[in-house]
């Protein structure tokens, strides 16, 4: 009920003035709480003095300070504090501190929670592709909890090696837009960064480098920083193999020539096979403290190189490095003779032999398929001596077969053909350690250790049975000398008449002549005799060369190894490839013999064998009445099955061993 009276009037006014200034004076220290961005910069602006608390040893932390604009202009600007600081319930007054009430505060900031919570809930609204920075940060999120820095720390168990406000301050963090000026200072500025606060010692070894003083001195954008090679969040331990792996990438992401080339070495082969006992980059080079190589303080200055080599080659674990090391060629190539002229001009000879070898017999392999085929579908093969003009095969004689290898040949030429194959199985993963295949065949190899073991042993029966066949052939001369005549038709040596039939042949094949007729040996039997002479002789005195580094760098120079990994790996490289693709074709591909010729493997072949592909052979054979001498019972249905399993087998894996070397050849281009 309302009063009348002026008096009562007054006083409930007054009173309610008074309450409201009251009031007014209660809500005071409310304001003062209040948890905005400025409120909380009211203290942590800088300005008030450095702001302190307790920390572990009896010691005091410095909190961190900064001012309302370079929040602003981070990437967190558009948020509050609490958005983070989530423990945080109350802004005391005058800066007192927050640790009057350590409930308050006993919550700590969770960046990576933070983000991956946000994440989440643009996964699940559907919004994920409308933020890929967000998604950016979730992955380097991922990389870090399994990286070095996120492993406890020794000292401190409860905290990380690095966490995100180590390396970021993440009140002011900002990336500037990439490929712009800023950019590249700010990634300049990592070596500092990672230095300061954690790497003293490894930024001051950095700065005396050539990349620390491209990077800090020149400023140069292109120069190295610590994250080109340790990467930013899934940095690792330097001494585990999945750094030593990813070490001689990450050089050679800026040193591309000088990748391409190392990996042309043993040292590179066998890490790009994924092996990390071999040389790195850093084992030679440095690794912070990286000078030019003219430098008189660089481990590969030419003063340095044999103390360096001595570092892995020091006679305990791998045999002591000779002289001869000091001058190997690592980053040497063909491409530049002024520099390595041996490697030039080995390069020269190995490219003349392929490109003369393939050009000459891939074309006469074609040009024969294709007269050989057309004539078998016309039905009219007519050889220059027609071969019912040959003595018909007498009747006492018919059933039986004409025995062209002795088993002795056959032994020798399977151990021959075995042995190849099991060096190129072994040879090819380094031979090109980046194709698919590569790292595969090499586990199951048992590791390069085993595989050059069993390379080498193959090596072994190879050269055996090489020299082997030379002995025999020198017996067999000798004991008959008188009645030898080195271009006789028995005489496996080219002669003139060996010319004139491959130029019969070849008018053969565009139709211009008839098809030669030949002998015993043919001339491209002829060159598949002649041609593991040189191969064997080039591949097996590289090999011996590479397989004993340490006694033949005691008397040669280092390039004779890049010399001679050049030979060693071309030649391979052409001897595989034409026995699997022109020698298999002359045996067992061409129209006449498909799919399969057996006489390497029974040794015998029937008398119209013989008259159709040696008709000179068996003409003389006639008619001096030699060829009875030569005859034997056919091959019993065991053998023939069984020559024939041997010989499909051999077939696939050599068509196999091609095909891997295909794809092999492909990937290195």
């Amino acid at each position: 009920m309302t009063s009348n009276n002026p008096r009562m009037r007054f006083g409930g006014s007054l009173f309610g003035l008074l309450f409201l200034f009251c009031a007014s004076l209660i809500s005071l220290p409310t304001i003062a709480q209040t948890l905005d961005n400025a409120g909380c910069l009211t203290c942590h602006d800088g300005k008030t003095g450095a702001l302190e608390v307790p920390a572990k040893g009896g010691e005091k932390r410095e909190l961190h300070h900064f001012t309302s604009q370079e929040y602003a202009q981070g990437v967190h600007g558009k948020m509050t504090c609490v958005a983070c600081h989530t423990g945080i319930k109350e802004n005391p007054a005058q800066g007192k501190g927050h640790a009057r009430d350590p409930a308050a505060v006993s919550q700590k900031v969770d960046c990576a929670g933070c983000h991956q919570d946000l994440w989440k809930k643009a996964q699940e609204s559907g919004k994920a592709g409308q933020n890929p920075q967000l998604e950016t940060v979730v992955k380097n999120i991922a990389a870090y909890k399994t990286s070095f820095h996120a492993r406890p720390n020794e000292d401190d168990k409860t905290q990380p090696n690095a966490s995100c406000d180590n390396c970021h301050d993440t009140h002011t963090f900002n990336v500037p837009a990439k490929d712009t000026p800023a950019y590249e200072q700010w990634r300049l500025s990592t070596a500092v960064a990672c230095g300061a606060s954690c790497h003293d010692r490894q930024l001051k070894v950095f700065k005396r480098s050539i990349h620390g003083k491209e990077a800090l001195e020149k400023h140069n954008p292109k120069a190295a920083v610590c994250t080109d090679c340790h990467s930013a969040h899934s940095v690792v331990n330097s001494s585990g193999e999945p750094f030593k792996q990813s070490i001689t990438e990450s050089c050679g992401s800026c040193h591309t020539d000088s990748l391409k080339t190392y990996k042309g070495t043993y040292h590179g082969q066998i890490s790009a096979l994924g092996y990390v006992y071999t040389a790195k980059c850093y084992n030679c080079h440095g690794g912070h403290d990286i000078l030019k190589v003219d430098d008189p303080k660089s481990k590969v200055h030419p003063n340095n190189r044999m103390k360096t080599c001595e570092s892995c080659h020091d006679g305990k674990k791998m045999s002591k490095a000779p002289p001869g090391f000091a001058s190997f060629q690592p980053h040497g190539h063909p491409g530049d003779f002024k520099r390595y002229p041996e490697i030039w001009i080995a390069w020269q000879i190995m490219l003349g032999l392929l490109v003369g070898t393939f050009g000459f017999f891939w074309l006469h392999t074609l040009l024969w398929f294709y007269r050989e085929f057309k004539e078998r579908q016309e039905r009219r093969a007519q050889p220059h001596v027609k071969l019912d003009e040959l003595v018909e095969i007498p009747a006492k004689l018919r059933g039986k077969q004409f025995q062209r290898f002795s088993l002795t040949w056959r032994i020798a030429h399977l151990a021959f053909a075995l042995s190849l194959m099991v060096l190129t199985l072994t040879g090819i993963p380094l031979f090109y350690p980046e194709a698919p295949w590569a790292r595969t065949l090499m586990n199951l190899l048992g590791g390069p250790h085993t595989a050059g073991m069993i390379h080498r042993v193959s090596a072994v029966v190879f050269a055996g049975v090489f020299f082997w066949h030379l002995a025999y052939i020198g017996i067999k001369i000798g004991r008959d000398w008188k009645n030898f005549k080195i271009f006789g038709p028995n005489s496996l040596v080219p002669g003139p008449q060996d010319l004139k039939d491959m130029i019969a042949m070849f008018k053969w094949f565009f139709g211009m002549g008839k098809r030669p007729v030949f002998d015993r040996w043919t001339y491209w039997e002829k060159f598949d005799y002649w041609a593991p002479f040189w191969g064997v002789t080039i591949i097996g005195v590289s090999g011996l060369i590479m397989w004993f580094p340490e006694l033949t760098g005691q008397v040669l120079p280092g390039w004779v190894f890049n010399v001679a990994a050049i030979f060693h790996g071309e030649e391979a490289f052409l001897a595989v490839v034409f026995l699997f693709t022109v020698h298999f074709f002359n045996n067992h591909f061409r129209p006449d013999k498909f799919p399969l010729e057996r006489v390497m493997f029974t040794g015998t072949v029937t008398l119209e064998e013989l008259k159709h592909d040696h008709p000179l052979q068996y003409q003389r054979l006639i008619e001096s009445g030699e060829l009875e001498k030569h005859l034997v019972d056919p091959p019993s249905p065991a053998l023939y099955k069984a020559s024939t399993i041997l010989g499909f087998v051999l077939i696939v894996v050599g068509l196999t061993l091609l095909t891997l070397v295909g794809i092999g050849f492909f990937t290195s281009l």
